[in-house]
């Protein structure tokens, strides 16, 4: 920790996006964070939503979350050697016995209903992360480059967080391809980059979220009815 005067987003100028300098104590990690959550309120809040827009982040934000569920439940309720375990405490009690590879691919089985689900919204994800990068073509949701020569280091770093994103789930989605319909002999190797998906994905949802929350606590909500309606309040009752 040490004392310095950080700088922040001003988003109350109205002549834009400027800085201002305040006395604090905190940590250099601690103000990146803070300044990528206000750089994400403030690309958010001067805007408005078009409806395609809106159905493709709900959309797309539905996918993920199920995925992360599906996780979630792989690598805690559902974990083979839990379910193999109570397979073997059951068996116990009726004096039936199997091997400890024939309980786990018992286990395997009673998971798979629910780990296809992870599969159908890859899939899914698939279809909905194709049309997002197709649809800039159309004038909707462009993706700003981060190598503008007008932007400062600064906005060329924030940008290119969100570039980097993008890599990531494609490197996600595509591993995923690979695993389910590619040949077999890479299936070990695509399964050990794609195990890592878990560490952006869950990184950038907590980023997103923080910056939602920090903007509707602050003088600046109405994000979350803005990315729903496409329209902030002020608008609404302007009409």
């Amino acid at each position: 920790m040490i004392e310095r005067k950080s700088r922040y987003l001003n988003l109350n100028n109205p002549k834009g996006l400027t800085l201002i300098e305040l006395p604090c104590v905190r940590s250099v990690q601690l103000d990146y964070v803070y300044l990528l959550s206000l750089f994400i309120i403030y690309i958010m809040q001067n805007k408005n939503y078009s409806i395609t827009y809106r159905l493709m982040h709900w959309a797309i934000a539905l996918c993920m979350l199920a995925i992360l569920l599906t996780i979630f439940l792989r690598l805690t309720w559902m974990n083979k050697n839990n379910i193999a375990e109570i397979i073997k405490n059951y068996l116990a009690t009726t004096n039936q016995t199997l091997t400890d590879d024939q309980m786990i691919l018992l286990a395997k089985k009673i998971r798979k209903p629910m780990w296809d689900w992870h599969i159908y919204f890859g899939y899914a994800l698939v279809g909905l992360y194709s049309l997002r990068m197709v649809l800039p073509f159309f004038g909707e949701m462009k993706i700003t480059n981060p190598f503008k020569v007008t932007f400062n280091t600064k906005q060329k770093f924030q940008y290119g967080l969100y570039l980097v994103f993008y890599v990531g789930v494609a490197v996600s989605l595509i591993t995923g391809l690979i695993i389910e319909l590619g040949p077999k002999y890479l299936k070990e190797q695509m399964e050990e980059v794609h195990e890592l998906s878990i560490y952006y994905l869950l990184t950038f949802i907590l980023l997103h979220l923080g910056g939602v929350i920090m903007a509707e606590l602050t003088n600046k909500q109405g994000l979350v009815s803005r990315i729903i309606s496409g329209k902030s309040k002020s608008q609404d009752e302007l009409k």
